[in-house]
């Protein structure tokens, strides 16, 4: 999915994948042609396009998949998880569509049996060609296999599946915890600028737990809210100082940042920050167009205001930086000088742990995804981590450590209903306006409803399947028999005509022996002995 050039998102991927899927079928029916052919043992013609499309086509394919590979891990971790809340409706989905592939598999399976039992009937009665037949029924058996194996196995999998099946949102509706917190990212970044005062405003109106942000140290040392490492993106600095865009923002005093825009880009740009965002109104989008770089104590102020918790990145200043040696400090001290109460403070920074706590012990301190040894010595309760990396590396570990969880980032219902399956306590999000209208997960269902339902599907799939082969059987051997019939009948000749071909055989051997009619004519009764005279050739021999 991206951006045209009139700002409208476009699926170029499904484009992508379209194209290449038509070719990757045309040139697979073009390779299970050429394997036939090379069965029966026929050359190939192949029409030189032909070859260079298969050619082409299997060597895109092997570089999509490799870069798929190398830099989609992610996406690949995604999949993975999306599985554990799909997987149940999937296992039932499958077995209808294997009922529904039944059909043309037992017609063909069928098929194959009776032109087997066919020929083999034909080898009894032609010795001649019964080497060439045997192996042509050899070919109809592994072709049986090969197509049939593979369907019941299939079917044989699908069946027991649930026995090796896990889901955490199939679970009793008594053992499903409470609906995860949220953190708004950046604010609510779909409705209005992100890290400006109006997209924080935004997430406390849609029930944001906390409040997510980054923060940079200006040159003059006031941290203010900014998360890219240049102001190009959020501001309009390329109109105002174009040759110092590319410049860290740190670089920069307070005086000079506070005049920045940090809305336009977001209001009247022609592209969406985000696919799903929807348009503002006239008032969201004079607000948003007004927004500036906010401090950290604006921030502070909103949180103590709406009894908000605040957590937040925190960037080291470049090398050079008046405050670079104590930055963490400098914060620390804004923080406590806001008048905020000290357990409205999530603490995400691993820098200087010692002095926080001692200067501030009333923060609440998060690591990142450590060891619980290291987060039990560090007296550490509560973690932030990716959500790839957590479902995939001891979840159940944090979990029975009394470990609170919060991961990011957390934006599809189907994902922030794997969190709450998985009784995951609070989620980072950039879609809390969605999110938060969610009051029960999504694919959520009980074991004995899911039994019911797998049980179900098993035994009349099962049934189905064998009326199915039942039928093409019974219409195999119908048409089997019509078929034997007609070839006794062609092939097996009657009584009467056997005598007459055995009487037309004797009346030629004695029409070829003329001695043998003679002696037969000499043997009638009452016939006297005739000595035979010599016969005169009276005709000319035909000439060559």
């Amino acid at each position: 999915m991206a951006l045209t050039g009139t700002g409208v998102w476009f699926f170029w991927s499904l484009v992508l994948l379209s194209l290449f899927g038509i070719l990757a079928a045309y040139t697979s029916l073009l390779l299970v042609l050429g394997f036939l052919l090379c069965w029966e043992g026929k050359e190939l013609y192949l029409h030189w396009y032909h070859k260079i499309l298969i050619l082409i086509v299997i060597s895109m394919c092997l570089f999509f998949f490799w870069l798929l590979c190398t830099y989609w891990k992610d996406r690949w971790l995604t999949i993975g998880l999306s599985l554990q809340v799909y997987a149940p409706y999937l296992h039932l989905s499958s077995i209808s569509v294997m009922v529904l592939l039944s059909w043309p598999v037992a017609f063909y399976l069928i098929h194959l049996e009776g032109e087997a039992r066919i020929r083999r009937y034909k080898i009894t009665s032609n010795e001649r060609k019964r080497n060439k037949r045997c192996n042509m029924l050899t070919k109809l058996r592994a072709l049986q296999v090969a197509v049939g194996l593979p369907f019941f196995l299939i079917l044989l999998c699908l069946y027991v599946m649930p026995f090796g099946n896990y889901s955490p949102c199939i679970q009793e509706k008594d053992k499903l915890g409470p609906k995860p917190s949220f953190f708004g990212h950046r604010g609510a970044p779909m409705l209005g600028p992100e890290n400006t005062m109006m997209s924080f405003e935004k997430a406390v109106e849609h029930g944001a737990f906390g409040l997510e942000s980054d923060v940079h140290i200006s040159y003059d040392r006031v941290p203010f809210l900014m998360h890219d490492l240049s102001l190009r993106r959020t501001t309009n600095i390329k109109e105002v100082l174009p040759n110092a865009s590319l410049r860290h923002p740190s670089l920069f005093n307070w005086d000079f940042l506070s005049t920045l825009n940090a809305g336009k880009w977001f209001s009247h740009s022609q592209i969406k920050p985000f696919y799903h965002m929807k348009p503002l109104s006239e008032a969201d989008k004079e607000k948003a167009g007004n927004q500036k770089i906010p401090k950290l104590t604006d921030l502070l102020e909103l949180a103590q205001k709406e009894k908000k918790l605040v957590i937040f990145d925190l960037n080291s200043p470049v090398p050079k930086h008046p405050a670079r040696k104590e930055f963490v400090r400098l914060v620390v001290n804004v923080i406590l000088a806001s008048g905020i109460e000290q357990h409205l403070i999530v603490w995400l920074p691993g820098f200087d742990r010692k002095y926080v706590r001692s200067t501030a012990p009333g923060f609440q301190h998060v690591g990142r995804l450590f060891t619980i040894e290291r987060l039990t010595k560090e007296n550490i309760s509560r973690i932030n981590v990716d959500y790839k990396r957590l479902f995939y590396n001891g979840l159940r570990e944090y979990k029975a450590a009394n470990i609170n969880i919060n991961i990011y980032i957390v934006n599809e219902p189907w994902l922030f209903s794997l969190a709450w399956c998985s009784r995951i306590q609070s989620v980072t999000t950039d879609n809390i306006q969605v999110l938060n209208q969610i009051n029960h997960p999504y694919f959520f269902m009980t074991p004995s409803f899911y039994m019911f339902m797998w049980i179900l599907l098993d035994v009349v799939s099962a049934i189905f399947i064998f009326a199915v082969f039942y039928f093409h059987w019974w219409r195999e051997s119908q048409s089997e028999k019509i078929l034997k019939g007609i070839s006794s009948y062609t092939e097996t000749p009657s009584v009467s005509l056997q005598k007459e071909n055995t009487e037309n055989e004797a009346a030629l051997n004695i029409m070829e022996s003329p001695e043998t009619l003679t002696k037969s004519v000499g043997e009638l009764p009452g016939s006297q002995s005739v000595n035979p005279e010599p016969v005169q050739e009276t005709t000319q021999p035909l000439m060559p």
